[in-house]
């Protein structure tokens, strides 16, 4: 039986939900070069999450993991520049706001207690 893993789970159905995003904005609004940050960073979430998993050491996995989190502070700034600018619908860019929220929170509470392991 495969172990549950909360934040690659949530990273993974995030990056999802981005793509989708991506593939509106490109399709139905021809925006190009934001959909393209919004993108990168947001899927790049789970991909850190993804390589820590799989990290060397402990410090390998706290590098990873703190990159995680510097990808979802990035996409955050997207997604509130997005919906500042009125580029993607308010509905999707709060619901989309509050998930990129959860995974700051999750990968944050991550980092202080590696922070006070090694302490």
């Amino acid at each position: 039986m495969k172990k549950e893993n909360v934040i690659r789970d949530k990273s993974y159905n995030f990056a999802l939900r981005i793509i989708k995003l991506n593939q509106w904005m490109v399709n139905d609004s021809k925006e190009y070069v934001l959909s393209k940050q919004i993108l990168k960073s947001g899927t790049s979430i789970g991909a850190n999450i993804e390589e820590a998993i799989g990290g060397q050491s402990k410090k390998d996995f706290r590098a990873k993991m703190f990159i995680s989190y510097k990808e979802a502070r990035e996409t955050h700034y997207w997604l509130r520049l997005l919906k500042d600018s009125e580029l993607i619908p308010l509905k999707i860019a709060n619901s989309l706001l509050k998930d990129c929220e959860e995974l700051k929170k999750i990968l944050s509470s991550i980092l202080l207690t590696l922070n006070k392991t090694n302490s």
